[in-house]
């Protein structure tokens, strides 16, 4: 035998130094290119096979070349490493074994007992085989991991696992024998890297090594796909109105920049729901069409017109958002929704990005043009709002068209401090008015939709004009703020308000005639201004606490010169409905929230500040006023269309007092109450305290809880009091498990007598009575379960919200709802929604 060995340091050497006896090289027809002579690489460095080894053996009888101790090579990107690394000349094989390790292009690592490649790493056999690779989805990294005690690699594009396993999650850190949380065990996994498509043949999906689900057949994208033609995970519906039914997505990447997903569900009781989302990506911007529409079988399911949409056949939703960029600086877009009818979207659980329910549950269409500059801005849009309530009558939804607010601010060189100029252009309209009646009457004599009984102004509030109402407003203010020696801190400040009006009243059709009793001008043109002086003094007294704290002081007084408010219950009040007095809007030049009031006459606001500051993020503070009518018309105690102002705590010479107290022991507690104060027997007129604390890191809980109490406001609406609690908790019982849970109790609650009932939806008018329930009542609740680590998220909630029995009468009953969603991340989610429950309600739902 005639044997070579070599003994070298670890070293980097090309494995074409080794030749045979005679011309030919070694390795020049086993490895290919892979050992070519460096002279005819093609591709450079790249080509080159790097070897890195203790020991280098040459076997000229066996016509092998081995190589061991830490054995590592490196070619075209791909990199395999082993204790021992044998090539096999006759058959053009690689055969590495101990610690084997290979590592291809895209960074996906495969460990085994032993390997059986081509000479370019691509192909070949492996056993024992654990295949980690990693991914980065949404800015996460995904880890995904494969195992097979034999498989087979073939050109470097497709990996085929024999009795193989695939789970995204961690082994266990301290057993790690143990199953993961989730795997899915087939006969065989294909893993294609060309079509990015993991395949599963007589595939069993195991939790905690429990076999809970069988699949002849599916396949998956891999970890490395952001979208791919294919099936989605499937949604699961059960309803007493809808059935039972389910539906299987399909997502269609017609091509990098648009797509497409069909989504139909059937449902036993109502037949196909077909639904449809259509997404274009283009150069500048992006848009999105969604529709949905189904011939409902069933309209028993539904209520009746006027209390749901049980009478029609067809329903359904047509909805587009989108926003391009015109540079830079502006960009334009749109948000609308076209609806059948209001119930449609909750009844059949259509998810909708134009719903808003911060105040009333609605859905807004919008188109905008907006821009932005260095200390600018403008926002150009129209609005059409669509209510989704019972009681919510189209006719009286204004169509706003347009809405226009510029922004700028400026510093003058002449006069210093900052000068801003605000613009506003608003033009909407309605086709029937809208009226509340105050106070609210103890009998409901008009059924569905509120109105008033007597239409004469101070009984009977007019909430909207039928017609068309337009509105062009500016508003230059200045300011600059002064320090003294002693420091004082003087802030003198002037303003000018102009508004001008153009009113166009329809006094004609349901109701709109009652306009005349309020409102008397038609096709006029309005004009006015509010200009106005003022001065701010604040005298901040600062001490210290020990080494690291403050303490401040702080008196701080106001007066505003201006003349009376003009066209008061002349023009109509759109904007400028909603008047809360209290800490924050003590100092605010204009309290009123919108541009249809200004507030007038000689005004001065007082008010005593103290500050705590310390270590630890210690922070505490007070805050205490007062505000007076010193000379001139009290713009809040005269009422407009709505009575702005009026039981406001500023309808007064001497308001209400105001106050805040807040404080944050440190980061992890705060509390804060704020509070309205009779002005004559200091009586609480308006009270809200939160307070929000996290025990971490003693105990692994975190809560919120709010109180809020409000009385009566008759004048605006607002009959009775109003009080009521809210509270929130989360307990991490684990890092990876916690619990969650919500309540919210009305404590001031008045229902119409159930011995009022007439009809099961409608009541006898002559005999309609509130009763004030005594208990507290829970309007909403939720308690959930939760679990979240790198692979899995699962959660289960039950809660528990109002519906309305009778949709005129205000009684109440619960709506109870189980929700589960488990996410397998890299496999897909299941989602389970169950309502509970059988009571009629103002969604549109009949009884069952």
């Amino acid at each position: 035998m005639d044997r070579i060995k070599t003994t070298i340091a670890p070293f980097a050497v090309a494995m074409a130094l080794f030749c045979a006896v005679g011309s030919t090289p070694v390795l020049s027809q086993g490895l290919n290119s892979l050992m070519s002579n460096q002279a005819q690489s093609k591709t450079g460095e790249k080509d080159r096979l790097l070897v890195d080894a203790k020991e280098i053996v040459y076997n000229n009888d066996k016509n092998t070349i081995s190589a061991s101790g830490d054995v590592q090579l490196n070619y075209q990107g791909r990199s395999l490493q082993a204790d021992k690394v044998i090539y096999d000349r006759n058959t053009g094989r690689v055969y590495a074994e101990g610690n084997a390790k290979l590592t291809d292009e895209k960074g996906a690592v495969m460990n085994a007992a032993r390997f059986e490649l081509t000479d370019d790493f691509k192909s070949g056999f492996i056993d024992s085989l654990r295949l980690v690779q990693t991914s980065v989805d949404n800015g996460v990294t995904v880890t995904t991991r494969f195992s097979s005690p034999r498989a087979e690699r073939s050109e470097g594009e497709t990996t085929t696992f024999e009795r193989g396993t695939y789970t995204a999650c961690e082994p266990c850190k301290d057993h790690p024998e143990k199953p993961p949380l989730w795997q899915v065990r087939a006969a065989k996994i294909i893993h294609n890297n060309s079509e990015q498509t993991i395949y599963y043949e007589d595939a069993t999906l195991e939790i905690l090594g429990l076999p809970v689900a069988y699949m002849p057949y599916f396949w998956t994208p891999d970890p490395t796909v952001k979208r791919k033609t294919g099936f989605l995970a499937p949604n699961y519906i059960v309803s007493n109105s809808l059935g039972y039914g389910g539906s299987v997505p399909f997502f269609w990447a017609i091509a990098p920049n648009y797509d497409l997903t069909l989504n139909p569900t059937f449902l036993s009781r109502q037949g196909l729901l077909a639904q449809a989302e259509w997404r274009h990506r283009l150069e500048t911007g992006a848009y999105n069409i969604r529709a949905a529409g189904i011939f409902q079988r069933d309209g028993d399911a539904f209520l009746k017109s006027p209390y749901g949409a049980g009478d029609r056949d067809f329903r359904g939703s047509l909805e587009s958002a989108g926003i391009f960029h015109i540079n830079e600086r502006w960009k334009w877009g749109w948000d609308v929704a076209l609806l059948s009818d209001k119930w449609f979207l909750q009844n059949y659980g259509v998810k909708s990005e134009s719903i808003n329910s911060i105040y009333i549950k609605e859905s807004i269409s919008t188109l905008y043009l907006q821009g932005q500059g260095d200390r600018s801005f403008f926002d150009m849009r129209g609005y059409y709002f669509q209510g989704l309530s019972t009681t919510d009558w189209q006719k009286q939804q204004p169509v706003v068209l347009p809405v226009v607010d510029y922004n700028k601010r400026i510093t003058p060189s002449t006069i210093g401090g900052e000068l801003s100029i605000d613009v506003n252009v608003t033009s909407l309209s309605r086709q029937a008015a809208q009226y509340e009646q105050v106070p609210i009457p103890t009998a409901a004599l008009f059924g569905l939709y509120e109105t008033c009984s007597v239409f004469q102004a101070g009984k009977c509030l007019v909430r909207g004009i039928s017609g068309t109402t337009s509105r062009a407003s500016v508003n230059v203010s200045w300011r600059r703020e002064f320090i003294d020696p002693a420091g004082q801190v003087w802030t003198p400040f002037a303003f000018f308000k102009g508004d001008a009006y153009k009113v166009s009243a329809d006094f004609t059709g349901y109701q709109n005639a009652q306009l005349s009793n309020f409102f008397s001008g038609n096709d006029n043109v309005d004009f006015r201004g509010m200009p106005g002086v003022g001065l701010e003094y604040r005298f901040p007294f600062v001490g210290t606490i020990g080494t690291s704290g403050t303490q401040t002081l702080e008196p701080i007084a106001q007066i505003i010169a201006r003349p009376n408010e003009t066209l008061i219950g002349k023009v109509p009040n759109e904007d400028a409905q909603s008047l809360v007095f209290e800490d924050t809007s003590l100092f605010e030049w204009n309290k009123f929230t919108g541009y249809d009031r200004s507030e007038g006459g000689v005004r001065a606001n007082v008010g005593l500040q103290y500050t705590v500051t310390g270590a630890n993020d210690f922070y505490a503070n007070v805050l205490f006023g007062q505000s007076y009518q010193v000379a001139g018309r009290n713009s809040f105690s005269k009422a407009d269309f709505v009575n702005t102002g009026l039981d406001s705590g500023l309808d007064q010479t001497q308001s209400d007092y105001v106050g805040r107290f807040q404080i944050s022991p440190n980061r992890n507690f705060s509390f804060v109450t704020r509070g309205r104060f009779d002005h004559e027997d200091f009586g609480l007129n308006r009270i809200e305290t939160s307070a929000i604390m996290n025990f971490n890191p003693y105990l692994p809980i975190s809560t919120s809880l709010t109180y809020a109490r409000y009385a009566a406001q008759p004048e605006i609406g607002f009959a009775r009091r109003r009080e009521g609690v809210s509270a929130s908790a989360t307990w991490s019982i684990t890092p990876n498990w916690s619990i969650s849970g919500s309540v919210l109790l009305d404590l001031d609650r008045y229902l119409l007598a159930r011995d009022t009932y007439a009809a099961a939806y409608a009541i006898n008018p002559a005999t309609a009575v509130y009763n004030r329930q005594d208990s507290a009542y829970i309007t909403g609740m939720s308690v959930g379960l939760g679990y979240v680590d790198e692979c899995t998220t699962f959660s289960v909630s039950y809660t528990v919200s109002p519906r309305d029995i009778a949709v005129t009468s205000g009684e109440k009953d619960k709506n109870q709802t189980v929700m589960f969603r488990l996410e397998l991340r890299t496999l897909g989610e299941v989602a389970f929604n169950q309502n509970i429950g059988t009571a009629a309600s103002n969604d549109g739902v009949a009884a069952q």
